[in-house]
């Protein structure tokens, strides 16, 4: 059977670049893996046949000759037809990331190499006002540290460790997948090529080299920040193993609600109240804005649902602490409940010089009525 065109099988153009042929290559070794499609035949075609076209296409000298001779080219330049298996033997840095498989030897040495820390996330709460002006926060931060007593170790004093009998010390067993061997972390020892016996245990951290530790910690937080945002903080999250740097912290986002105001981005939402002699006559309002007091002028014949906007009153933005959002006021025209004896005389005084007096006064129902009657 023909084979097909290394670059067709890959699905890059003739001038890809070489970073285009490597990432069209890792997704189809994730699609046709054969670990992910157990007892499927046809996907193990496919994952050897892009193995192939990758291992001729990554080297610049192999791709010349298939460019210039095609197949013929790379079969005279190998000496040997047919698939040859050795294309994987420079495939751990690609598939490594996917499947966990490898050389023994460089798995051993990445075991025993510095390994970053884990990263944490915590949640940080906020009042309206803090996320407003921005602050300094001090937060409990929750996460495993080296346990002092064995420095990290999980011996006692004066105890070894000893060789994992699962894997012999390797940190990998080898798991047979189609047509290679596939390895993976030892569960035994969780890959570290060592175990600790019960008795030689550290009496502080039991053997698990590290305890749970809450350390306070001060941290910045910028002016404009919202519910759902995260904070970055470098090298506050769990130390790494053999001296490797420590992972980072997250601090989640979560801004309390305000009894006035109402966010949406940058702008900012409010109803403000005013009453009807106000709404008709016209008036001025102070309003408390985020800024400080600003003053509103409601100009006479105001009704219920009228908008008014105030520039820069809102919210700063996150990394322009200079630009601001706005305020926007929805107008309520408050009906008072309760009124005394001279409120009413002078609002019954006003039906009459309306022309309509507060004891005809008709029902909205009434009135929709007689007009279609």
């Amino acid at each position: 059977m023909s084979k097909r065109d290394y670059y067709a099988v890959l699905g890059v153009e003739r001038n890809a670049s070489a970073q285009e042929i490597k990432k069209a290559y890792r997704a189809l070794a994730l699609k046709y893996h054969p670990d992910k499609n157990p007892d499927n035949k046809e996907s193990e075609d496919l994952f050897k046949e892009a193995a192939e076209a990758y291992s001729i296409l990554s080297d610049t000298e192999k791709r010349g000759m298939y460019d210039q001779f095609g197949h013929a080219g790379v079969a005279a330049g190998s000496g040997a037809g047919g698939f040859d298996e050795s294309v994987f033997s420079g495939f751990e840095d690609i598939l490594g990331d996917f499947f966990g498989f490898g050389s023994g030897g460089r798995r051993r040495s990445a075991r025993n190499r510095p390994q970053q820390g884990r990263s944490l996330e915590q949640l940080l709460t906020l009042t309206f006002q803090e996320a407003f002006e921005g602050c300094e926060k001090s937060v409990e931060v929750h996460r495993a540290e080296p346990c002092e007593t064995c420095t990290g170790s999980g011996l006692k004093t004066g105890a070894k460790s000893h060789t994992c009998s699962t894997c012999g010390g390797m940190g990998q067993v080898q798991v047979q997948s189609g047509f290679f061997a596939i390895s993976r972390t030892c569960h035994a020892c969780g890959g570290r090529g060592q175990t600790i016996s019960p008795s030689d245990r550290c009496g502080t951290c039991h053997g698990a080299k590290h305890i749970e530790k809450t350390r306070p910690l001060d941290v910045t937080v910028t002016a404009g920040v919202d519910t759902g945002m995260k904070l970055k903080v470098r090298g506050q999250g769990e130390p790494g193993a053999l001296g490797g740097p420590a992972g980072d912290l997250y601090l989640v986002i979560k801004v309390e609600d305000h009894e006035f105001f109402k966010r949406e981005g940058e702008n900012l939402f409010a109803r403000i109240p005013i009453s009807f002699s106000q709404a008709a006559l016209s008036t001025e309002i102070e309003i408390p804005t985020l800024h400080g007091v600003e003053t509103l002028k409601v100009p006479a014949g105001t009704q219920t649902g009228k908008q008014f906007r105030m520039k820069r009153a809102g919210f700063s933005i996150v990394g322009r602490p200079h630009r601001f959002g706005d305020l926007f006021l929805e107008a309520v025209v408050v009906t008072p409940t309760k009124i005394n004896k001279r409120e009413r005389e002078l609002l019954e005084e006003l039906a009459e010089i309306e022309g309509d007096h507060i004891t005809e006064h008709k029902s909205v129902f009434q009135k929709v009525k007689d007009f279609f009657n």
